[in-house]
């Protein structure tokens, strides 16, 4: 059975470098410490630059192993530098693999989709990731008075232990409000409202990794400002 060799992972860079690398480790039977075929690049806004950078590393052979893993995580990535992957991740060189770490899908483009697998963390893994379809659903169909009880819920928690999961489960909203905007009609995407909502996401969602963040008011805010042709 044939294997993919090039991944998308949705995730913050740290959590996406460990289920690349654990992938990789499980999967390929790799070592990943100290091992210089296993690299990590680090970038915050992707450009093309940096595309063809990461294109020039991938086609060197491996140094002491039959594989080489490349794991690229970026805060964003232009469409240029998107468009400047796909050959690479259409057709890796043999024994490397890729992965494309970002914080949601939302702005991939479907010419790179298309060519990917997307990696979720799963159990297998050893990974939680939180199930925020359903409340992401739920969240933009729902009335302002709805979406105030939706709120209320996601930043109780009777422990600490759930505190956290409803935090996950908040960035992950965020993460989904996000990708139903990327994908709307281009009439909504046009529109000042919903460019406004893109610029505030990418904002506060940073934010929401600080665990004295106000995650009601972010959240709120976000709800506010959500353009009513978005669902």
């Amino acid at each position: 059975m044939s294997r993919s060799h090039a991944f998308v992972i949705e995730a913050q860079p740290e959590e996406g470098i460990a289920i690349a690398q654990t992938w990789a480790k499980k999967e390929l039977g790799i070592q990943i410490e100290n091992n210089p075929d296993v690299v990590v690049m680090q970038y915050g806004l992707l450009s093309v630059a940096d595309a063809r950078g990461i294109t020039e590393r991938a086609v060197g052979a491996p140094f002491v192993g039959e594989y080489k893993i490349l794991i690229l995580t970026a805060h964003r990535a232009y469409h240029e530098a998107q468009n400047a992957l796909l050959k690479v991740f259409e057709e890796p060189p043999v024994g490397t693999y890729l992965f494309l770490v970002l914080p949601t899908l939302g702005g991939l483009l479907p010419t790179l989709r298309s060519r990917v697998q997307v990696l979720h963390a799963t159990a297998e893994l050893g990974f939680r990731k939180p199930n925020a379809l359903g409340v992401t659903e739920e969240f933009l169909k729902a009335s302002k008075e709805k979406r105030s009880t939706i709120i209320k819920r996601l930043t109780s928690g009777k422990d600490e232990e759930e505190r956290r999961e409803h935090r996950d489960l908040a960035i992950a909203l965020i993460n989904g409000i996000e990708e139903a905007a990327y994908t709307a009609d281009s009439t909504c995407l046009t529109g000042k409202t919903t460019r406004m909502l893109l610029s505030d996401i990418a904002v506060l969602r940073g934010h929401l990794y600080d665990r004295s963040a106000p995650v009601k008011m972010i959240l709120e805010h976000l709800s506010l400002v959500m353009p009513k042709d978005l669902v």
